[in-house]
């Protein structure tokens, strides 16, 4: 698949994705939507100033306009799409990958996101035989700023926050450019860490689910005794938290945090999360009057069956949250206000508000190098046919008091293992008879 992968485009820059594959697929994608204007957005890495602009030639070049908002979190290249009524959008990033990578997340109207089998194949297609659209008429480039507009929509979903001492460390990512806006609309004293965007990230890799990226936050929270830690990622769109001991808290356990209020507003709504998150979260969501709605892994997909099944709102265990009010599209941001209006609201510190969702003992997902994936999902499946299976993404196997899911990794020869049990020390017993079969 090289740099075409599920869900964007992404590779190394000067070996793998260059000024003219990025014309190129600017060009592709135009011809392939058919009509503008298309929004063009663009990360604080060195080289996306080059790479937008070459997606831009491209996609002026096939006759159709250009919305260029310049710097932007991916979210906020969203909300441009749907709030500017446009065709698409091509956002210039790599996410949390380093800085010598980057690429495009493409989206067509009201920010519905291309994923390989949408998309992303065609192009893949196109680029590979060469083919370039040049039009008669040259399409024209408009500059737009949406910034202030977006932080209208993301307080938008906030309610009454109160006076919090934050700690939030931006990763030298493109949030630390948008974050002081909206911060100085909050009454919270905020402890900022590496909001200088820098593409070269040179405090640390810009990805807030990797334990090591998130120990100099851990040690701030408790340095200054804030009520919570908050990291994002490279391009916003995702953001992770840390209780007031200065512990990591699992994205599902916030993702069943939010759906048990959003849910007040939505009775009976289906809420979707991904297959990898606790069980605690379908548990939650039914206890808080919903419908839990499981999902294979992955932005494109999460987002296509929020809005196939129109839900207020689901979560990632990778730290994506996704609004119906987003235009279904994932916001770190809005995410970042809703926890913060759900501690506010109560009178309790943030661990607490976790302790009693956070009931059974995961492994976290743990990865294994392994050569015919396909085999060894069909070896898993016979040596635990006695549980209950299920192939939404991967094998999902399920017994009464444990459960775990294999799938494949989309880009390398490895399968990941999220295993879950009722006790600390069945999940080490049956993560062991596991890990020995995809070791094998």
């Amino acid at each position: 698949m090289g740099i075409f992968k599920a869900y964007d485009i992404r590779g190394v820059y000067g070996e793998e994705f260059d000024e003219e594959l990025a014309r190129r697929i600017g060009n592709a994608f135009a011809a392939h939507i058919g009509r503008g204007p298309i929004v063009v957005a663009r990360d604080m890495r060195v080289s996306s100033p080059s790479i937008s602009a070459a997606a831009m030639e491209g996609v002026t070049d096939a006759g159709m306009d250009v919305l260029d908002i310049g710097l932007s979190t991916t979210p906020m290249s969203y909300f441009a799409i749907g709030h500017l009524d446009a065709a698409g959008g091509l956002m210039t990033t790599a996410s949390h990958n380093p800085g010598k990578y980057n690429g495009f997340k493409i989206s067509r109207e009201k920010a519905i996101p291309l994923a390989y089998e949408t998309g992303i194949n065609r192009l893949e297609e196109v680029v590979g035989k060469g083919e370039y659209k040049k039009a008669q008429s040259k399409g024209n480039v408009e500059q737009r700023d949406v910034s202030q507009a977006y932080v209208e929509h993301v307080l938008s979903v906030a309610g009454e926050i109160r006076p919090l001492k934050l700690a939030i460390d931006a990763g030298n990512g493109i949030t630390g450019a948008f974050l002081p806006s909206l911060l100085e609309r909050l009454p919270c004293d905020v402890s900022r860490m590496y909001f200088e965007p820098d593409g070269t990230f040179p405090n640390h890799e810009a990805n807030p689910l990797k334990p090591e990226n998130v120990v100099d936050l851990q040690a701030k929270v408790r340095e200054i005794g804030a009520d919570l830690g908050i990291a994002f990622d490279g391009d916003g769109d995702r953001c992770a938290f840390v209780d007031e001991k200065g512990e990591m808290v699992g994205s599902d356990m916030v993702t069943a945090l939010i759906a048990k209020e959003v849910l007040k507003d939505n009775p009976g709504a289906g809420i979707l999360y991904d297959l990898r998150s606790s069980r605690a979260v379908a548990e939650e969501i039914r206890a808080g009057g919903g419908r839990p709605v499981r999902s294979r892994v992955g932005h494109a997909y999460m987002k296509a069956t929020l809005r196939e099944q129109d839900m207020p709102f689901g979560g990632e265990l990778s730290g994506h949250y996704y609004f119906r009010d987003n235009y279904y599209a994932d916001s770190g941001f809005m995410a970042m206000v809703k926890v913060l209006t759900l501690l506010s609201k109560s009178g309790v510190p943030f661990s607490e508000m976790i302790r009693p969702i956070r009931r059974y003992f995961a492994t976290g997902e743990v990865n294994f190098t392994v050569e015919d994936k396909d085999a060894k999902i069909r070896e898993i499946a016979r040596e635990f046919a006695d549980g209950e299976i299920d192939y939404l993404d991967g094998v999902t196997v399920a017994y009464e008091k444990w459960w775990f899911n294999v799938r494949k990794s989309n880009t390398e020869p490895m399968l990941r293992l999220n295993l879950e049990a009722d006790t600390a020390e069945l999940r080490d017993e049956m993560a062991a008879r596991v890990k020995g079969i995809l070791n094998a």
